[in-house]
């Protein structure tokens, strides 16, 4: 089986609905398989810590998991236009693989939500694509040749996935959903194509 890390942090769940949706569509190649991981929150409470491994949702990424990756799709709800604290940190600490050419050629992906229109969604991909470039990733996103890109009225970018959580709805729209799975997708087969 050939692993897609979808790697993500959310706070109130619609990043991770996002994540569910962008796993079915990598689940839906033959040969491929999605690994659902997030990254623990950060506080500046320095004497708190976070259980090993989550109470619900996917376990927290490890080092290990970008080694074993064939391609990487990452995803951060918007923060001022932003990753979140957590996905930077996590993101801070991959010096190792950087070194190490750990995803040097792979394809890589980027993913968020926001709670509002014109809430940063495009700079928030772009904010996380650099550290995938930096890495060597083979930056893939949503091209127009996808129906729903054409049709959203809501989240979605030829920059990667999104989803707009409008009075906080968590669930992305069919739209959004279709953008998703199509990503997904995408990273799995180029990632079997170079494999």
């Amino acid at each position: 089986m050939t692993n897609i890390l979808v790697l993500y942090y959310s706070t109130h769940g619609s990043t991770a609905a996002l994540a569910q949706q962008i796993a079915r569509g990598v689940n839906s190649v033959e040969g491929c398989n999605a690994r659902l991981r997030t990254v623990p929150p950060v506080s500046t409470d320095t004497a708190a810590s976070k259980p090993a491994v989550p109470d619900e949702g996917a376990p927290y990424a490890e080092l290990s998991d970008l080694d074993e990756c064939a391609g990487l799709i990452m995803g951060s709800p918007t923060r001022f236009g932003n990753m979140a604290a957590a996905m930077k940190y996590f993101l801070d600490g991959t010096s190792s693989k950087w070194l190490s050419g750990a995803l040097t050629g792979k394809p890589g992906a980027v993913f968020t939500s926001t709670s509002s229109m014109h809430g940063g969604q495009e700079t928030t991909l772009i904010s996380m694509a650099l550290p995938l470039l930096h890495h060597g990733m083979l930056l893939t996103g949503v091209p127009y040749s996808e129906p729903a890109l054409n049709n959203t009225r809501t989240g979605g970018t030829p920059y990667g996935a999104s989803h707009v959580a409008l009075d906080g709805e968590t669930s992305p729209s069919d739209d959004e959903a279709a953008i998703a799975q199509a990503l997904g997708r995408r990273v799995a087969k180029i990632a079997l194509q170079l494999n």
